[in-house]
Order: C-alpha cells, then sequence, then structure tokens
C-alpha cells in the first residue's frame, strides 16, 4: 500500500515511469495501463499508479470523481478483460488541491498480464505492446510458490497427457491477440508457459489438463458431470436417463448445455389469438448455474463429480466444494468473487464459456423471475453448493 507522502510524490513528478496520468475515464488506455503495471517488466517490484483526474502536464482536469466513476474503475478488475484478475485498489484523493481517482496497481506474481488477448508492458513514460522476447522475459518472471490449485503442476503429466492439437486449434487463437499470433518462432512449450499452462520443468498445470488434457479423469477422479432424469420427485423415482459426461472441460459445458436443452419442456396457451409460449426452466438460468458449478468446484481432494438431477418439479445442481474466500452466504449475490481456480476461470472466459466475472447468478436469479419460476434455492455446505431450481407453474 502505497502511503499518502509517497502518492503525493509520484503526482507530482512528470518523469516518473511508475504513473499513468488520464484526464478523464477512458476504459481501454486505462485497462492497458492496469496491465503494464501489472507485468511490472522493469521488475520494480512496487506498485504502479493511475491518476484519473490530471492532466498529461501534471495540471488538473477538474472532473468530478463521483462513485460512478470510482466503481467503473473498480469494475476493471473484475470484468475478465484484464488477465490473470490484476492485484489493484481504487479510491478518491485531494493531492495538492486537486481531487483524482486513484488506481493503485501491485506487480503480478503470475505474468504475463494481458488486456483482451493483448500484454502491454511499460517502456519509460509511454505504454507499448510487448514483443516476443519482452514476454518470454516476464514467463521467466513467474513465481511458481504460493500458487493456486489449478495453477500448479499437475503431478505425473507430461506434454504427452495434453492436447497440444486442440490448444493450439482453439485456446491460442482466443487467448492470444493477432498481432503475437503473427509472430514466429515460438513453440508449442512457449505458447503454453506464456498462458501459464506449463511450468519452468515442461510439466503441464492442472488448469492445462482439465482445459486440454486427454484423459483429466486419470488425475482428477472427480472430473466429470453426472446427469439423471428422473421419473418422479424423490431419488429413489425411476430413472429415465442417465449420462456421465466426461473429456476436456470446455466439450463437458457444450455436451450438458445441449442436454439441458433437450429436457427443457415449452407449453403454449393461446388467449385472445395470440400465441404464447413458456419454458419450464429458462435455460439462460441452468446455464449460469452449472457453468457456476463448474469453475467454482474442488478438484483438488473431491472425487464427487458435479450433480445434475432433473426430477419432475425440480431441478438439482450440486457441486463440491464449499464457498471459497471471502464469499460467503451473505455476499455471494452481491457480486463479491474470490476464486478457487482462477488460472481455470481465465481459460473458460477466454473460450468466451464465461462472459464476465460475478454475475453468473444475479443472471440466473432474474432468468428465474422474468420466466416465472420460484426463487432460486440455495444450501452452502462446507463441502458442497446445492441451488435448487423449481419449475415454472
Amino acid at each position: 500500500m502505497l502511503s499518502r507522502d509517497e502518492l503525493e510524490v509520484l503526482f507530482r513528478d512528470l518523469e516518473s515511469d511508475r504513473v499513468e496520468r488520464k484526464r478523464s475515464l477512458v476504459s481501454d488506455r486505462i485497462r492497458e495501463a492496469i496491465c503494464a503495471f501489472a507485468n511490472d517488466l522493469p521488475d520494480y517490484r512496487r506498485p504502479g499508479v493511475v491518476f484519473v483526474g490530471q492532466n498529461d502536464d501534471g495540471s488538473c482536469a477538474g472532473i468530478d470523481i463521483d462513485d460512478r466513476l470510482l466503481t467503473s474503475l473498480a469494475s476493471m478488475r473484475n470484468d475478465g478483460k484484464i488477465q490473470p484478475l490484476p492485484m489493484m485498489t481504487v479510491r478518491r484523493e485531494c493531492l495538492d488541491g486537486c481531487v483524482v481517482a486513484v488506481v493503485v496497481v501491485e506487480p503480478s506474481d503470475r505474468p504475463p498480464v494481458r488486456v483482451d488477448g493483448r500484454c502491454w508492458v511499460r517502456i519509460g513514460p509511454s505504454r507499448a505492446i510487448a514483443t516476443v522476447e519482452e514476454e518470454r522475459r516476464l514467463t521467466e518472471k513467474q513465481t511458481w510458490h504460493n500458487l493456486t490449485f489449478d495453477a500448479r503442476p499437475c503431478s505425473g503429466a507430461t506434454l504427452d497427457d495434453l492436447d497440444l492439437l486442440l490448444f493450439e486449434r482453439e485456446y491460442v487463437p482466443s487467448a492470444t491477440s493477432p498481432e503475437v499470433m503473427r509472430e514466429n518462432g515460438r513453440s508449442v512449450q512457449e505458447k503454453l508457459r506464456a498462458l501459464r499452462m506449463l511450468n519452468k520443468g515442461n510439466q503441464p498445470t492442472n488448469a492445462a489438463i482439465l482445459l486440454f488434457g486427454r484423459d483429466a479423469r486419470a488425475f482428477f477422479p472427480g472430473a466429470y458431470i453426472q446427469f439423471l432424469r428422473i421419473d418422479g420427485t424423490e431419488l429413489t423415482d425411476p430413472i429415465r436417463d442417465h449420462k456421465e459426461i466426461g473429456g476436456p472441460i470446455p466439450d463437458q459445458v457444450r455436451q450438458l448445455e445441449e442436454l439441458l436443452r433437450l429436457n427443457i419442456r415449452t407449453s403454449a396457451a393461446i388467449g385472445n389469438g395470440v400465441r404464447r409460449e413458456q419454458a419450464d426452466y429458462p435455460i439462460r438460468a441452468l446455464e449460469q448455474i452449472c457453468r457456476n458449478a463448474i469453475l467454482h468446484r474442488n478438484y483438488d481432494s473431491s472425487t464427487m463429480p458435479i450433480k445434475v438431477h432433473w426430477y419432475a418439479d425440480r431441478v438439482e445442481i450440486m457441486n463440491p466444494g464449499g464457498l471459497y474466500g471471502d464469499v460467503t452466504p451473505e455476499t455471494i449475490f452481491q457480486n463479491v468473487t474470490a476464486y478457487r481456480n482462477p488460472l481455470l476461470a481465465e481459460g473458460l472466459k477466454n473460450l468466451n464459456i464465461v462472459e464476465r466475472f460475478g454475475v453468473g447468478l444475479q443472471i440466473a436469479r432474474k432468468s428465474l423471475s422474468e420466466n416465472g419460476n420460484p426463487p432460486l434455492k440455495y444450501d452452502f455446505q462446507p463441502n458442497f453448493v446445492l441451488f435448487t431450481l423449481e419449475a415454472s407453474a
């Protein structure tokens, strides 16, 4: 955390390469600055600062630093455009009589950091897209201790356990900007390391095995989805359909969502010459709850699959692993986010499976309400999370 004295020095020093000044809120440029400071190419190991409301010549822009502007800046951390998520704070300060928004960005321990697939770095007072060699330097800076489960090397795994064609065909184009893809001379190992899917010893990370492994269940026995269609309201009632969905997680998502669509029942009513159709469950709510389960489940120590049990009157979706980090039953619907599997979250965002971070449950609740379903039910236990969607009347 920078002290006020340090902030004042940076605010006054027009030559500092740890400062970016913006007259107003220009989202894309500010994201690029956040990315560059997080990458910390000069290896200062000190925070960089974006002052919003200050002109390039150091004078005060005099704009209104209101709560809406501060909220917009803070949302840049979790909107999924910057990957991996940066460590940053946003606050209002009055420095030398000028009220500004101060965005303080900590150096990342998992570079390279990207915005929409582009890796930005700070070179003196200017900002630029990193060259291939600069990206290599950033990759070598990765701190491999104290990593989350999905960023750790997968014990016993080798490059042969990855579907490298799938990685090159689907993941690289979605996670890398066109400029970087046009660069020559990158081996597949360098691409994997740059995207944090391979450690320095050429061992795949757990996220790599989950996203494009040939057989994820060989390493994580619970990494699949159990789907049951039950002809009744009790688990002991006859089973109409039963499927186990395995393979790379992106394939699991696609197969499950196709199955969900096949099981939705739509009724039609005609009144006043108008035909009205209503589904028993909105597909958007089912998709969001299932994606939430896949993203936040415990892959590390649980052998239990994600369970999707479709009864005659409700759908229950259970994932192993309780709430994580700062997320509590009181804050889970308030856009408070903490990721058990942040590298997996990044991968699903790159593949456009996750739209935005932290809003899936709100989307589900809204979709249920608009479709006329009862409110979403939930049960948070230390070792599992259960969501229940009840059919519309």
